[in-house]
């Protein structure tokens, strides 16, 4: 054995048997350890084995074992067991969820997307009138976004997508025919009124509430942090080693938060130890211990580290399974000696591994149930190849980041029904009797206007991958005619309920609508009533050509800032 390993042994904080995981992670950086201290190679002959060490690593992770357990692990690692490893299917495909899901729009929606034969499901205040409206086979949520306790966040686990048509209702004073055939005509001066809860509890309060309800579900542009450090947050885990003293060997590592080592003298993680081929050992890795609770990233398509390579190559294990032997879905990486970098690895490239064996018949990678990371440095690959930049001796591999991402290009993930002149009420300069009554009677009607701007900015700034689609005057018209997209908030005019169902549609799969904001309208006048031929309807648009023109960051509020500014 090279004489650091008999001088110098891993801290004791390390394994400590009190469990206490700021110790294992503000610990200083080992110069036992240390690349710059390692002279000479590495004996493979056999020498002793530390039984201690191979306790305490068994201790880190299951608790103090007890000897029929010891003796259990021994017969299996001789025997090569069957791995344990739960029979959970993974889930397929996600729910596009549809909140508003009875009205105008909402209703057209869910009908366009059965009719596609997408899986839906619809949040719904009343489950008799969903039904009745909707049809006895849809899935139904039943909550109030203005009820946080009616939308507890597990209710959509499975959602990946959210098209958003739930609004204030504004009907006439008088009341209304149980179809809303009055709330469909013109908007007659004053001669209408909000009906049940305010703008504000609907539009900016609800709007708050739905978006904590589903952002775990559909996931953030930016990704989800299991492991690292950022400008504005951290997250840390408790890491044990993991090295091939479980088999004999006597390859050591550890972990360490290095606070100035990472890439502009920020914190960085630290993978580092001396591997050995000694006692038919190889492999060396630090594990983290099974999470509180399970991480769901079935929003995400994969993870991606943030690492200062060496020039080898590594293996991250996931795991599903909280039992400690067991599978592992593992890839391999190459890294890039001296340099940063970041590496992505698709769910997709996981392979089903059982100490370096592909286990062809082991359930698929299921991202919405994992429990702990595994980062491993080892002579082995699979099934019996070698990793051919395998060198004996030290290594330090800094780490500072792991998280799950959304693969490019990026969809929308929340698609919402706002509505043209949401920045008009305000905006110095403007001709209030050439705008529409919704803007001229902002005030009267519990600021809906201002209220459905507020909760458009919840949406931009909430990492959720968006498009916002702001409808001038909703008819009952046909879908077909042709169309005027623009930005600004500048439009008027008026577009069919069916038209815009189709457009929040065609904007969950299409890169062009992410993270826009438009205004929509027909090129037909409001005096001229647009009709179709139900033996020869238009053909359905290809959106992509409108989405194309749109751009980052329009939204309508430059006006108003510049305003302000001038003040």
């Amino acid at each position: 054995m090279h004489p650091q390993l008999l001088s110098c042994p891993l801290p004791k904080p390390f394994l400590q048997l009190n469990d206490r995981p700021k110790h294992l992670l503000y610990q200083q950086r080992s110069s036992c350890l240390s690349s710059r201290t390692y002279k000479g190679p590495i004996s493979a002959e056999k020498q002793g084995w530390d039984l201690g060490r191979f306790l305490k690593t068994l201790y880190f992770f299951n608790e103090p074992p007890s000897p029929a357990k010891i003796l259990e692990f021994i017969i299996e690692k001789l025997s090569g067991p069957s791995p344990k490893e739960s029979a959970k299917k993974m889930e397929t495909s996600g729910f596009i969820l549809v909140v508003g899901a009875t009205g105008g729009v909402g209703r057209r929606v869910v009908n366009n997307l059965m009719k596609k034969g997408l899986p839906v499901r619809a949040l719904v205040r009343n489950e008799e009138k969903a039904r009745r409206m909707l049809g006895p086979d849809i899935e139904l949520i039943v909550g109030d976004i203005t009820k946080e306790s009616t939308l507890a966040p597990e209710y959509f686990k499975g959602v990946r997508k959210v098209i958003n048509a739930a609004s204030v209702i504004i009907g006439p004073k008088e009341g209304d025919t149980p179809d809303r055939a009055k709330y469909s005509q013109s908007f007659v001066c004053l001669m209408k009124q909000i009906k049940g809860a305010s703008p504000e509890m609907v539009e900016f309060i609800g709007m708050k509430i739905l978006i904590n309800a589903v952002k775990e579900s559909v996931g953030l542009r930016s990704g989800k942090l299991l492991f690292g450090f950022e400008d504005q947050s951290s997250k840390e885990h408790s890491w044990g080693a993991l090295d091939d003293v479980v088999m004999g060997g006597v390859s050591e590592s550890t972990f360490q938060i290095d606070r100035t080592g990472g890439e502009s003298g920020k914190p960085t993680g630290l993978f580092k130890g001396i591997v050995s081929t000694a006692n038919n050992g190889g492999f060396t890795s630090i594990r983290t211990k099974n999470f509180s609770k399970p991480e769901d990233l079935s929003a995400y398509d994969g993870l991606e580290l943030r690492l200062k390579g060496d020039g080898r190559r590594y293996k991250l294990i996931v795991r599903t399974s909280t039992d400690w032997d067991t599978v592992g879905y593992t890839a391999s990486f190459d890294t890039i000696g001296g340099q940063w970098q970041s590496i992505r690895l698709p769910f997709s490239s996981l392979r089903p591994v059982f100490r370096a064996r592909t286990i062809s018949d082991a359930p698929p990678f299921d991202p919405s149930n994992v429990v702990s990371l595994q980062l491993m440095f080892s002579k082995f690959e699979y099934d019996g190849k070698l990793n051919p930049t395998f060198v004996e001796g030290p290594f330090e591999l800094p780490v500072s980041s792991v998280r799950a991402y959304i693969k490019d290009p990026i969809t929308p993930r929340f698609v919402h029904v706002s509505s043209a002149g949401v920045t008009r009420p305000d905006r110095p300069g403007i001709d209030l009797s050439k705008q529409p009554p919704a803007v001229r009677l902002n005030k009267e009607l519990g600021f809906v206007l201002t209220f459905k701007l507020k909760g458009e900015d919840l949406i931009r700034e909430s990492g959720i991958p968006y498009t916002i689609v702001r409808p001038c005057a909703l008819t009952e018209e046909p879908a077909g005619a042709d169309l005027v997209f623009d930005q600004g908030d500048n439009i008027t005019g008026k577009i069919s309920r069916e038209e815009i169902a189709r457009i929040c549609i065609a904007a969950l799969e299409s890169p062009y609508a992410c993270d826009k904001t438009f205004e929509v309208k027909s090129v037909v006048p409001f005096s001229e009533p647009f009709t179709v031929d139900p033996e020869n309807p238009p053909p359905e648009k290809d959106y992509d050509i409108y989405f194309k023109t749109l751009k980052d960051g329009i939204t309508g509020k430059e006006s108003l800032e510049q305003s302000a500014i001038a003040v």
